[in-house]
């Protein structure tokens, strides 16, 4: 078997380099490039088993001038890399057939691993669909995005069924959203029902509908969500909350495909994709007998886990911008955030997560005078409304260990005189650790975060021995 033929298009030459290192250890031949004209005449002229290509190639886009790769080779697998890691990116990726899409950073392993796979496999091929990000309904460049979006458009040519998990305001009714309009259902409706704002009594008759007479008040017959859902996507949201005589006419529905009205007898024929969501913890609650442990291996056929708001603060400006659009569409007036304001809200530990902050844009479009919102601003609202960083130890569990510390300080041999020394070193090193992991190693922020000179932190610094370049 001859070895790979393999063309690489990517403009950055550190990356081209490593890339080639890597797979040309692994025996396969690499050809490489930095322009779409020149990727293709070299297609022209020569045969190749797998293109690897990057986005941004100087003006070209590289996803939207695929057509002329394909026109040449329609059936060389393609896998896109690039540095613009949004949603709308992975989907276009996806959408013009990649096989893979990766985003800088990338682990290399695992784009040899995906290479090989490539070469020894056919891949399907649709049209490039026309995204906007301002359109996508998940904004967020960071690595846990990252992985979300993957696992979109890994579902978007299927009605596998998806189980969606996050804290409470994570945006997992938006993925269950991105799964229906970038996927082959998006011309059918997209019906969300909120399992935990249903009386357990009538939930039956909410999601399968029901006959006249069936109950008291049924003055006529109804068609339920999944009826409504037909074509196209169902959402369940907070299934967890779910009564357990409802999970079982569910499993019986999903298992068969079929449903039948509350008071009827006819059978409906199912055709819809199911997405769920929950926020809470299905094995604990199997184990409690209050979820049905089939049912939870019928709903949760793909996984998609949405990282909390403090695992992903790198999207915190993305998603700022992102509701000052939102709410200046609305009405309301146009505003900004300070850089100052943003780093701020980089350290709310947002417990609320991203429902919280979009909360507190609109709040702060309506209520603050300045076009450009201050720290302070922030800050005071923050305070007004009572926000407590959840990780802040509070005062008594503060003093409790300040005087664990003391004590087991002045136990120690010889340490008349030198308690307040040894107690503030031990305080010292740790809190400009943590200053400088917050900021990643920016002297500059972290002296005015802490309110001192930036000679006297550089001067700390070299006495703790601590080297900002390696917290960055």
């Amino acid at each position: 078997m001859k070895n790979p033929n393999i063309l690489l298009v990517e403009d950055d030459p550190s990356v081209a380099q490593v890339i080639y290192a890597a797979l040309d250890a692994e025996g396969m031949t690499v050809d490489s490039c930095s322009s779409v004209d020149e990727r293709n005449q070299r297609l022209s002229l020569n045969e190749y088993d797998l293109l690897i290509t990057d986005v941004g190639l100087g003006e070209a886009d590289g996803i939207e001038t695929l057509d002329a790769v394909k026109a040449i080779n329609p059936d060389m697998p393609i896998i896109v890399i690039s540095a613009r890691n949004t949603l709308d990116t992975a989907v276009r990726a996806s959408e013009t057939g990649a096989f893979e899409y990766f985003p800088k950073p990338f682990d290399l392993d695992e784009l040899v691993e995906v290479v090989q796979q490539a070469i020894n496999q056919k891949t399907d091929r649709s049209a490039v669909l026309d995204y906007d990000d301002d359109d996508m309904p998940l904004v967020g460049r960071s690595t846990p995005m990252q992985n979300v979006y993957r696992m979109i458009t890994r579902l978007l040519n299927n009605d596998l069924s998806v189980l969606v998990m996050g804290e409470s305001g994570t945006g997992k009714e938006l993925v269950a959203e991105a799964v229906h309009q970038l996927g082959h259902r998006k011309s059918g409706p997209f019906v969300a029902v909120n399992m935990a704002a249903i009386p357990a009594e009538l939930i039956e008759a909410e999601l399968f509908g029901h006959e006249k007479g069936a109950f008291t008040g049924a003055v006529a017959a109804a068609a339920g969500k999944f009826e409504q859902a037909h074509g196209g996507t169902l959402f369940l949201d907070e299934i967890g909350d779910m009564p357990m005589h409802a999970q079982t006419r569910l499993l019986r529905a999903l298992q068969s495909g079929e449903i039948s009205r509350v008071g009827g007898k006819d059978l409906v024929k199912l055709d819809v994709r199911i997405v769920t969501a929950t926020n809470k913890d299905f094995p604990q609650l199997i184990e409690e007998g209050k979820f049905r442990e089939d049912l939870y291996y019928r709903i949760n056929v793909v996984p998609v886990e949405l990282p909390p708001l403090r695992d992903r603060v790198d999207d915190i400006p993305a998603l700022l911008t992102h509701f000052l659009k939102m709410a200046a569409r609305e009405g309301l007036p146009q505003k900004q955030f300070s850089d100052q304001a943003i780093t701020l809200l980089q350290h709310h530990q947002w417990r609320g997560n991203v429902r919280e902050l979009k909360n507190l844009v609109y709040r702060m479009s309506v209520t603050a005078r300045e076009e450009v919102i201050s720290d302070k601003a922030v800050s005071d609202l923050l305070m007004n409304e009572g926000a407590q960083d959840p990780e802040k130890p509070n005062q008594d569990s503060f003093s409790d260990d300040v005087e664990k510390l003391v004590g087991a300080l002045a136990k120690q041999e010889n340490s008349n005189g030198k308690v307040y020394g040894l107690a503030l070193e031990q305080f010292e090193r740790p809190m400009l650790e943590a200053i400088l992991k917050l900021v990643q190693g920016n002297q500059i922020k972290a002296a005015s975060m802490l309110g001192i000179n930036r000679n006297t932190l550089r001067k700390k610094l070299t006495e703790y021995g601590i080297d900002p370049s390696l917290i960055r």
